[in-house]
């Protein structure tokens, strides 16, 4: 946060009824800070596909369909993360946005 701007943040909070950051419960400061690691790990799932598709230049059995659909799915998750400003959102499906988006040209490709 920018130096100075923490008592906005503050009042945000306290106007919106939000709760407090970091939270005084143990249980959700780590799950505050798991889900990047979450965010970061969720993506990394679909390198096995993409390596599948474009190193071994098959995508055979994969279905245009689906990955379409994550991908269309993913992008307004990505919009939503922008549009309300959380960051574990914006990294998590900014990063699946890519990867989906390699897959889907992929199996346009290879398919």
């Amino acid at each position: 946060m920018p130096l100075g701007l923490h008592h906005l943040e503050k009042r945000k909070r306290i106007y919106k009824k939000l709760e407090p950051y970091p939270h005084p419960d143990k249980w959700k400061r780590f799950l505050d800070k798991l889900i990047y690691f979450v965010g970061i790990f969720t993506p990394i799932i679909t390198i096995p596909q993409l390596l599948d598709i474009w190193i071994g230049k098959n995508a055979v059995g994969v279905s245009l369909v689906s990955w379409t659909g994550y991908l269309i799915a993913v992008c307004f998750w990505f919009l939503y993360g922008l549009a309300h400003k959380e960051k574990p959102i914006i990294i998590s499906y900014g990063l699946l946005v890519v990867m989906d988006f390699f897959v889907v040209v992929g199996i346009l490709l290879y398919g």
